[in-house]
């Protein structure tokens, strides 16, 4: 878990580039308790990513930055990273695996970024080194960086400001940074609310692990590969299990029409849009 005191002064250090989301009450009357969205598409890269990435850039040694700063990611992190290294007016290299949209490889252009495009065994063992070889620069994990998570934990500490009495808040699982964050503030400023991850049941790593009482690891077959959730890493599974963060995995493949329904009615009711998937 990351510490309160981590979280607050990441708070700090993003003001300014990250903004404070609004939490909005969903109009379900048909729903037996209150649904409220934390509209994190309304972050300028339409992510929560960038939270992570400018504490991460931000809390950087001295002279970390000197030679750019480097992630591996399908689009959303490295956006975020390339974002704050524009800010800083240092060169930003996304490792991006070979299936990454090219709406979001666009982006990245688009905020100055270098593409280095690379098959999917290859990105994936350049995140679990975080290195790839002949590229330098402060390397900023997606997922196991705890500047990272605790950029992301800021979204708690909103929730907790926004709103009495949190019953349940559920988080989508990609690779746990996300859910460690905003579990992390919870459990300290809320320790009453339940945390629950969520993943598509065809690449559902984290809600396996649970099962198992153990991290486990997926095939990589097509659908994993696409959600990039093929593990459970051994920290984040450590870290997450005694803390009560529960797991979920919701019906895919043939339902990506349902939830497509789900994007259609949260766009009716609040007319934000959001993308299906990473």
């Amino acid at each position: 878990m990351i510490p309160l005191a981590e979280i607050e002064a990441a708070r700090e250090r993003i003001r300014g580039t990250s903004i404070r989301t609004p939490l909005v009450r969903l109009q379900a009357p048909e729903s037996p308790a209150e649904i409220w969205l934390k509209l994190e598409c309304l972050q300028p890269i339409c992510s929560f990513k960038l939270r992570g990435a400018a504490n991460a850039v931000r809390s950087a040694p001295a002279g970390a930055l000197a030679r750019g700063v480097v992630t591996t990611s399908a689009g959303n992190m490295a956006q975020g990273v390339a974002w704050m290294a524009r800010e800083e007016g240092v060169p930003a290299t996304i490792i991006a695996p070979d299936h990454a949209p090219q709406t979001k490889l666009d982006a990245i252009a688009r905020l100055g970024g270098t593409v280095i495009t690379v098959p999917f065994d290859r990105w994936w063992q350049a995140m679990e080194e975080s290195s790839y070889p002949g590229v330098e620069g402060l390397f900023v994990h997606p997922v196991l960086d705890d500047a990272v998570m605790a950029g992301n934990g800021t979204i708690g500490l909103e929730l907790v400001d926004d709103l009495d009495d949190i019953d349940t808040v559920l988080v989508p699982w990609g690779g746990g940074g996300l859910t460690t964050g905003i579990a992390s503030a919870l459990a300290a400023l809320s320790p009453g609310t339940a945390v629950l991850a969520c993943e598509p049941e065809t690449g559902a790593p984290y809600a396996a692990s649970l099962a198992a009482g153990k991290a486990v690891k997926m095939g990589a077959d097509d659908a994993t590969r696409r959600l990039n959730a093929t593990s459970a890493a051994d920290s984040f599974f450590a870290a997450n299990f005694p803390t009560g963060i529960r797991g979920s995995s919701y019906a895919d493949g043939p339902c990506w029409r349902e939830n497509r329904a789900c994007c259609s009615f949260r766009w009716r009711q609040t007319k934000c849009s959001s993308q299906i998937g990473r």
